[in-house]
């Protein structure tokens, strides 16, 4: 009889699994060092999660916001400014400076013929244009196209903050994500950037 998923302990594995990718990357990710690093053994690991992507993808859904929610109440451009304006810092020095990294290589990883990491990342894409479509939508109606304007801020702001991730060029890349924001979203004041450092 397989032995029953002790879940506090999965979801203290899942935690571990960003922190760790996070530090090592997602090309040489192996499950003996990984196991040996989360205090487990990679035949633990199997019992939990089934296979190394299946590990992957239930870590990084444990770090996935609420996107629907995160977006529902914005009626303004000036609250969708700011609100992606907040999104930048969260995801290079806040909450989720740790998992957007890994976010950012699995979606590289499932650019890759056959990935196993295809369904994740479109379903990934396809919330963030979704929210942002109706987001827009919300705000100007008579916008022509909002979807293209939406994969415009969602694909350009994942850009920008890859950018930022390499470069840790917080002033040039400020000023980009100043300017997308003012090209994709109509009668928007401009907002000045900052507080991560040079």
């Amino acid at each position: 009889m397989p032995r029953p998923l002790d879940h506090a302990r999965r979801a203290q594995l899942l935690e571990g699994v960003i922190a760790y990718i996070a530090d090592h990357g997602l090309a040489e990710l192996s499950l003996r060092p990984l196991a040996e690093y989360l205090g487990t053994s990679s035949r633990m690991l199997i019992h939990y999660f089934g296979t190394k992507e299946a590990m992957l993808v239930a870590a990084l859904e444990t770090q996935r916001p609420d996107i629907p929610a995160l977006f529902s109440g914005i009626d303004s451009a000036q609250l969708l400014r700011e609100r992606l304006s907040a999104s930048f810092a969260i995801n290079t020095a806040g909450e989720f400076a740790n998992s957007l990294p890994v976010l950012l290589q699995v979606l590289g990883a499932a650019t890759v013929p056959n990935s196993p990491f295809k369904d994740y990342a479109t379903d990934a894409i396809e919330v963030l244009i979704t929210a942002m479509t109706n987001s827009l939508t919300r705000i100007d109606a008579t916008i022509p196209d909002p979807e293209a304007s939406a994969t415009l801020l969602i694909s350009g702001m994942r850009g920008l903050i890859q950018d930022w991730w390499v470069t840790g060029d917080t002033a040039r890349v400020g000023r980009a994500v100043d300017l997308l924001i003012a090209q994709a979203i109509p009668n928007s004041a401009p907002m000045e950037f900052g507080g991560q450092g040079d």
